[in-house]
This record gives C-alpha cells, structure tokens and sequence, in this order.
C-alpha cells in the first residue's frame, strides 16, 4: 500500500440506513467540520435528509445535504453542505431500527463503491459506518461484514485469489493500538493458528501498513499466548516453537519489534494515555486478547482499521444499535476517531470532566 494523496477526499460510507450511521455522520459534520470538510458521504440522499430533519434541533450548526454527481469540486461547496454521492440502490422497504434485505443492499452498494474508487486513486481513504451484518445476507451478499467483502473487491481489482490479499485487524484507543493474528475464531482454532507464518506476515503486515499512513516504521511488541509467555516451557511451547522464531525472522528484516511478553502485563507497558510511549502496537495472539484491554479504555473513542488492503479503510469501534435509532441519542466520538486515524493523525486521550 503506497501512501494516500493528502489531496483527494476521504469517502464515507453511510452504513445500514437503518442503524446510526447517518445520525452519527450528520453529528460528525456538525461538530468537526473543519475536519470532515474533505469527507463525501457515499449512501442515499433521501436517508440523509430524513435523519437531517430528525436532527434538526440537535445540531449546534445547521445542515444541509446534498446531492453531488462526482468527487470533484468539493471544496467549493458551502461549510454548512454534507455532499452526499447517491448510490443506485432503492430505499423502499428500510424501517429505522429493523433488519431488511433494502437496507443490506444499500450498505453493501456504499461499500462497494467506496472500495472501488479507493481501489482506482480516487479517493484517500475508506471510513464505514457501521452495517448489520444479517442485513447484508438477506440482501444476498456472500460475505459476512465489512473486512470481507473490501478484502474480494482488493483480490477482485488486482486480479489475484483473496488468500492473496491476507488482512489483519487493529483496534485503536488513545494510547494503545492492537492487531490480531487471528480474529472470528473459537480459542481453540485460534491456537492452532499461532504460527511462525502467521505470526510474521502479520508483523510485516503491520509494518507496511503503520509505514504508509504514518510515513515510519512502527515500534511494534508482541504479546505470548500462555500464561507468563510459557514460563520458558513450563506452561506451554508456543512462545518458544512458533511466536519467538517468528519475532527473530522479523528482525532479521529490519522490524523493530520485540517479545514475546507475558500477555497480562505486556498492554499496561504499552498503553500510555499521555500519548508517549514507547511501543506504537501490541501484537495480540487471538480475538479476546487483544480486544479486551482496547474496549476497556472506551468504545465511544475506539477505531478499527483493516490492515493489508491496498487502500486505508477505518470504520468506528461499534455497531448499528437499532435500539437509540431515531432518539438523537448516537454519540459520532468513535467516527471522528476513525476520520482521524484515516488521515494519519494520532488519538488524543480524552478529556476528564473536571
């Protein structure tokens, strides 16, 4: 993955209609909008304007969606207008806070989209809003949410089998970033897959990835799977067999990494909320790991990105919550993150009401 042009714009997709992704994308123009200034929301303009009316006596700036035929040009439209690409995909059938085949195909034709314009230059980056992942299979779709089906479009545009696009998942908070060597797994198939192989692309995939959106290398530890990291031996063998050779050969190349280290301390070492650590990513063995300690920290401030793409794709840290649709409820933190973190910037920790 080459580094994005700082000049083109960031694609935003609109999410499951029926979920918060308009609201929170509405509430995120409205109180950063210097910031979502180069964002184009890719979804359905009637669904934009109707979550607009709702908001109206929410948003501390007054909004207006609408409708633009290209990328081009979006500088020149007003603060107060969210440009809104509309995507071919009827909306008869979406109720807010109900699961339908309408809305999963409106989610996917927005992913779709973005990703291809993301695949061709034409865009910086990818920010999802959150879909419903049943939506999306009612609606046909064969692949089970978000990271799937951007990691086909990648194989589909390069002309290569999707075992050929291998991607990993990072979880960022404040202070602390994790990646997964494994992620939708049971624990026991998560073992099985800690791997010298595994354990070094996905290092190298972190390294690539962290070097094109942040313009260096990562400073990278890597956490053991047992307890104490094995306890050289006495509480298992992966550190020794398969995770420490795999850190060696990391090495070797050139990353700066180092571990294995006991899991239940390494992410305390490496959280620091002042924002100066001296690790920039936690290398976790399987899903609960390394997702654990990020979602303490908050979820109204988490960020995942898809690592391995050809293109920088982030989404927030949460889903569609069907439950608060239509309340004005929805808190946009977790998207203004991932706005952030696709432009490469750092997460600031937030701020303690006092």
């Amino acid at each position: 993955m080459t580094a994005p042009s700082l000049s083109l714009p960031l694609a935003l997709t609109m999410g499951d209609p029926a979920g918060i992704g308009p609201e929170i994308i509405l509430k995120a123009f409205a109180q950063a909008p210097e910031l979502m200034r180069d964002c184009c929301v890719v979804g359905d303009l009637g669904v934009m304007q109707q979550h607009q009316t709702m908001l109206a006596a929410h948003l501390p700036n007054p909004l207006s969606c609408v409708a633009v035929s290209d990328l081009q040009g979006l500088q020149r439209l007003a603060a107060h207008h969210i440009p809104v690409l509309p995507i071919d995909a009827p909306s008869k059938g979406v109720v807010w806070g109900q699961v339908s085949q309408a809305a999963g195909h409106m989610a996917a034709s927005a992913v779709t989209w973005a990703a291809k314009a993301a695949l061709r230059g034409e865009v910086r980056a990818v920010v999802t809003a959150p879909l419903h992942k049943k939506a999306l299979s009612l609606a046909g779709v064969e692949y089970p949410g978000h990271t799937e089906m951007l990691q086909a479009l990648a194989a589909q545009h390069l002309g290569v089998s999707v075992s050929e696009v291998p991607v990993r998942m990072m979880l960022t908070s404040p202070g602390l970033s994790t990646v997964l060597v494994s992620i939708h797994l049971s624990l026991r198939q998560a073992i099985d897959a800690v791997t010298t192989a595994n354990v070094l692309q996905t290092l190298q995939i972190t390294h690539r990835s962290w070097q094109a959106l942040h313009g260096r290398a990562p400073r990278m530890v890597v956490a053991g799977l047992n307890p104490h990291a094995g306890e050289d031996g006495l509480f298992g063998r992966e550190e020794a067999e398969h995770i420490a050779p795999a850190v060696a050969l990391a090495k070797q190349q050139g990353l700066w990494v180092n571990g294995p280290y006991a899991p239940d301390t390494v992410f305390m070492n490496a959280h620091s909320p002042a924002g100066q650590q001296s690790t920039d990513v936690v290398v976790a063995m399987y899903h609960d790991q390394g997702l654990i300690p990020v979602k303490y920290l908050g979820l109204a401030h988490g960020v995942n990105q898809t690592l391995g793409l050809p293109f920088v794709r982030t989404s927030p840290d949460h889903g569609t919550a069907f439950d608060i649709v239509g309340k004005g409820l929805a808190d946009p933190s977790s998207l203004l993150a991932a706005v952030r973190v696709a432009k490469g910037e750092s997460l600031a920790a937030p701020q303690k009401n006092t």
